[in-house]
């Protein structure tokens, strides 16, 4: 999934949910680790001096995890994207049925919108894949 930057157009928050049947625990590991990263998110997921570098073919993105709660949620920040914009995976897990659900939250501008999304999906059924859910 690259992440080609797009000029000064303003991008727009997209949250998207996915039922998943996964421990809470296991799929943190996915969203939060290099390696799990690796697996399902980008081609590689490098971590050095505090930094991810996530590698798709020839183009490799920084970001930074700036929020990290265990088996909860995590949000990193890119280095070359708006300041207000993020990308974020929550787990959510309902009270009554156990059943988990994981959101994503991204930005795009507004031509790249569908796109962006179906992307996700995609991803996201990788994601379904390695998890084996």
């Amino acid at each position: 999934m690259s992440r080609t930057k797009k000029g000064p157009e303003l991008k727009s928050k997209i949250r998207l949910e996915y039922e998943l049947k996964s421990s809470p625990k296991i799929l943190f590991s996915y969203l939060s680790s290099p390696n799990g990263l690796a697996q399902w998110f980008a081609n590689d997921v490098v971590y050095k001096d505090g930094t991810y570098h996530f590698i798709w073919d020839d183009e490799t993105q920084r970001a930074k995890m700036v929020i990290n709660k265990d088996n909860r949620i995590v949000r990193f920040k890119w280095d070359d994207e708006d300041p207000n914009s993020y990308l974020e995976f929550e787990i959510l897990q309902d009270e009554l049925t156990n059943d988990v659900a994981l959101a994503v939250t991204d930005f795009a501008i507004e031509s790249d919108k569908e796109d962006k999304i179906l992307i996700w999906n995609n991803q996201v059924e990788d994601l379904i894949h390695v998890l084996g859910a």
